[in-house]
């Protein structure tokens, strides 16, 4: 079996079955985008669930890819096991081949036999499988067709009893079938009992599996009964880390080429040989783990947070960076090991190269980030388990402080705690993380709260697609608010929009026979739309009323909701798909988007997303809400984002025809056209890694090109000049600005600058630099600053000190700028000797000055710099 790198096989693997009819499928994206059940592709199997159940067709029937995938959450979560094992990782490469009602049982055994052992080079001997226990069709290929020896064929598995080995599901219910594993046999060496035979791993290390073969034939009723599915699939995993650790000779994936360069790069920059390596592997292995899948995750538009995808990102890096800290590490490294990553990685995964500066800068922020909680938090972790005792559990509640004081992990203090021979309660956790959730849930929604007994009612919103008026409603309930003259009312019925999705509630008025409200706002509670506003006369329980919304504002949000949509999907076409919403506010004069994003986003970039959403904007497009099932939705395409709670039996849909598709409740306009225009106001931080659109559409986007222009005009006429020719003159009469403005500074005549080379002529050395000590009694900081500029053109490396007495005592230190690149620095000796000036200073490492009012001290001050910068100069002779 010759050697090959894990690059090789990657693409060895895709091009072996794009020679037997399969399309080579790009790798979906790591974060589950169009699946709300799963927050990452944790299976090869994930982007094609759709096609395996029948759900989406496409254009071909064989298939053959390269998946990274992730298992960090959920039910496969092989995070604590991360660095113990030689085969457990966060991320990994699943290397597949797929039919979708094509080829079935013989030719994907037959194909993976003959990738193996031909491919590969793998010895036959060296191959055993497993099948489950009644799939004689699968037996007999392996045995009758290939050879295998049936004593190396070996049945598992009876779903009968609860025993699911060599069958897999997607589910308790739907699409299922028989398995097929192979399994290398490592050799004798490795055999732990009689019992160690394939598939038995976990008692015996000697049967390694690489490849399971998935024959989904079967659709599982919630009784258990299996019905033939109409069409049969092929669904195959093998993982790319495992068969290199087998082809390169290696007992475990974290000694392949996969891993090997980043903990050498790691070793490297702490200065451990190969046997420190050894001893400190557990460490070195969840480091190059780690490191693989922060990587991945940043690359892909993931940040660190505290829920979601962020939040797994800061568990993987702040995990890492514990770790570095037990080896030793105590400055940042992560950036080292995920350049090693993309150094490895780059070639299969281009974008990886692409955004390598936005990785290792958004790498190195969250790891400094923890850094300054570690050591605190850490203390706080010992003495808790002190007071535990050996064998004692630590608090739900004080875990929970560890993690919202110190930005501890609940899985990093679970392994703390391990190493320290505590138990931590983690169902007191979770309880404490739930309640700090529903704090936060009524925080948000603590705008509003209905009056006793209106949240428990139920009303049903009848202002779709935008209905605006509705007679014969009856009011359900009728309650006082603590705000004096304001009260609350709920209808079984209203075309009122309330507050969600961003989008304000609706403004109106209920008019009924006794009584008139203006309603001032429209919010949600439960399953109640609640009316808020003043009341002029009787209203009560059971009474009539007909509903009139505040038309012109109802159609300005739907105009900025729709926009909001339309700069959604520019903004992502424009920045990345990064640039997800993660936040908005509609209201009829405005809108704001906020997206996720470490640096402005350039004028170029959003002249070019203003361009593509006015385009739309004249295509005057259909845009069409629709109710349907969430597969529906997912089948579509909708974008959807995970920790967003969809109802699976209904979900509404907005398409803008031909562009976008979007869950949402909100109200829009019939077509794109109805919106008029769209005008960016402005793009601003909000805080740590979240930028700011604010927007405006329609009647006010003209207004503001009006206002504009107006302002353009009125320049050019105060120019005398015409408006086209505005940026041109005002670059002139600035220029000429800043040259007045420079003259000004400057000595008026050549006689009055001071003498440089007089100064040279006079100066001392130290080393290699000349340094100047002069006083100048009639010059001013002007006058010094010109001969700092002299001296830089008459000679090489050299220090300045001087002093003049011209419009009150200054100072000037100045130095060549290769002094400064070696280290010097004429900042801290001006401010250290401006107090004798009565005064302060200041500046840049190659320029400072100090001045003040007591001119009595200025030799006394020259004399303290100058002493002060030959000691710098000394201490850089000596560094």
């Amino acid at each position: 079996m010759q050697s090959r790198s894990a690059a090789e096989i990657r693409e060895g693997f895709q091009r072996f079955f794009e020679e037997r009819g399969h399309t080579r499928v790009p790798p979906a994206p790591l974060l589950a985008r169009d699946d709300p059940t799963l927050l990452f592709v944790n299976s090869g199997m994930a982007p094609f669930k759709r096609v395996l159940t029948g759900e989406e067709k496409r254009e071909y029937q064989r298939a053959v890819d390269a998946q990274p995938v992730l298992r960090v959450a959920g039910k496969h979560n092989d995070f604590e096991e991360v660095g113990r094992t030689p085969r457990h990782h966060t991320l990994f490469e699943m290397l597949g081949n797929w039919s979708f009602g094509d080829y079935f049982k013989r030719d994907a055994i037959h194909w993976a036999w003959q990738y193996l052992t031909d491919a590969l080079g793998i010895p036959p001997e060296r191959l055993a499988a497993t099948v489950y226990t009644d799939d004689d069709d699968a037996y007999g290929v392996w045995t009758d067709e290939i050879g295998l020896p049936p004593d190396r064929v070996v049945r598992w598995g009876n779903i009968a009893v609860g025993d699911e080995k060599n069958f897999w599901a997607m589910g308790e219910t739907g699409p299922c079938g028989p398995c097929s594993e192979l399994h290398y046999d490592r050799g004798a060496q490795f055999s732990e009992g009689p019992e160690c035979i394939p598939d038995h791993s976990e008692t015996c290390p000697r049967y390694l599996e690489v490849w399971n073969l998935v024959f989904m034939q079967f659709d599982r009723a919630a009784d258990g009964t299996l019905t033939p599915l109409p069409f049969q699939s092929v669904d195959t995993g093998m993982g790319l880390e495992r068969i290199s650790s087998v082809v390169q000779g290696v007992d475990s994936n974290y000694k392949t080429d996969l891993f090997e360069p980043i903990i050498a790069r790691l070793a490297s920059f702490i200065g451990h040989d190969p046997e420190t390596v050894e001893s400190e592997r557990f460490s070195y292995q969840v480091v190059a783990d780690h490191s693989r899948a922060m990587t991945f995750l940043i690359d892909q538009g993931v940040r660190p947070a505290n829920e979601g995808a962020g939040y797994v990102l800061r568990r993987i890096v702040r995990r890492a960076v514990r770790h570095g800290r037990l080896m030793g590490i105590d400055r940042p490294f992560l950036a080292e090991t995920c350049d090693a990553v993309i150094e490895i990685m780059r070639d299969a995964y281009p974008s990886l190269e692409e955004h390598r500066d936005r990785i290792l800068d958004e790498v190195g922020a969250e790891e400094a980030k923890f850094a300054r909680t570690l050591e605190a938090g850490s203390e706080r972790l010992l003495a808790l388990v002190e007071a535990a005792g050996h064998g004692g559990t630590i608090g739900g509640d004080e875990a929970f402080r560890l993690h919202d004081t110190f930005g501890f992990p609940i899985d990093l203090t679970i392994e703390m705690a391990a190493e320290q021979g505590a138990l931590v309660d983690r169902a007191g956790f979770d309880a404490s993380m739930e309640e700090q959730r529903r704090r936060s849930r009524g925080a948000r929604s603590g705008r509003f709260e209905a009056a006793p007994g209106l949240g428990e009612l139920e009303s049903e919103f009848v202002g779709y697609p935008n209905q605006t008026r509705a007679e014969g409603l009856r009011v359900l309930g009728v309650a006082e608010t603590e705000v004096a003259g304001q009260v609350q009312v709920v209808l079984d019925q209203t075309p009122f929009y309330a507050e969600g999705g961003g989008q304000i509630g609706d403004r109106g008025e209920l008019v009924g026979e006794r009584a008139r409200m203006l309603v001032e706002d429209t919010q949600r509670a439960g399953d109640a739309i609640v009316h808020i506003g003043r009341l002029e006369g009787v209203l009560s329980g059971g009474d009539v009323v007909e509903a009139q919304v505040d038309e012109e504002r109802r159609w300005g949000a739907a105009r900025n909701h729709t926009g909001t949509h339309l700069l959604h999907r520019a903004l992502r076409d424009v920045l990345g798909e990064q640039a997800k919403q993660a936040g908005s506010w509609v209201a009829p004069e405005a809108l704001r988007f906020d997206f996720p994003g470490e640096h402005p986003a350039s004028r170029q970039q959003l002249r070019e997303v203003e361009r593509i959403v006015n385009a739309q904007i004249r295509r005057n497009a259909s845009v069409s809400p629709t109710v349907m099932r969430l597969e529906e939705a997912q089948a579509l395409g909708a974008d959807m984002f995970f920790g967003e709670k969809y109802a699976p039996a209904a979900v509404r849909v907005v398409q803008v025809d031909g562009y976008s598709k979007e869950l949402c409740g909100g109200t829009h306009v019939a077509a794109t056209g109805q919106i008029g225009s769209l005008r960016i106001l402005s793009e601003s931080s909000i805080g740590a890694g979240l930028r700011r659109i604010e927007a405006v559409t329609g009647a006010a986007a003209e207004a503001l090109v009006e206002e504009r222009l107006e302002a353009l005009h009125d320049a050019a006429q105060l120019l005398g000049d015409r408006e086209e020719n505005v940026p041109s003159r005002v670059e002139m009469l600035l220029s000429r600005l800043r040259d007045a403005e420079k003259a000004a500074r400057e000595p008026k005549a050549a006689a009055e600058r001071l003498d440089a080379r007089a100064a040279l002529a006079e100066a001392a050395t130290a080393g290699e630099a000349s340094v100047v000590v002069q006083a100048y009694p009639g010059a001013d900081a002007n006058a010094l600053r010109a001969l700092a500029d002299d001296l830089r053109g008459s000679t090489g490396r050299f220090v300045a000190v001087a002093t003049g007495a011209g419009k009150g005592p200054s100072l000037m230190v100045a130095a060549s700028r290769d002094l400064v690149a070696e280290g010097f620095d004429a900042v801290p000796i001006v401010r250290a000797v401006a107090p004798l000036l009565g005064g302060g200073g200041g500046g840049r490492a190659d320029l400072a000055q100090a001045g003040g009012k007591d001119v009595t001290r200025l030799d006394e001050a020259l004399r303290e710099a100058a002493r002060l910068a030959l000691e710098a100069l000394q201490q850089l002779e000596t560094a």
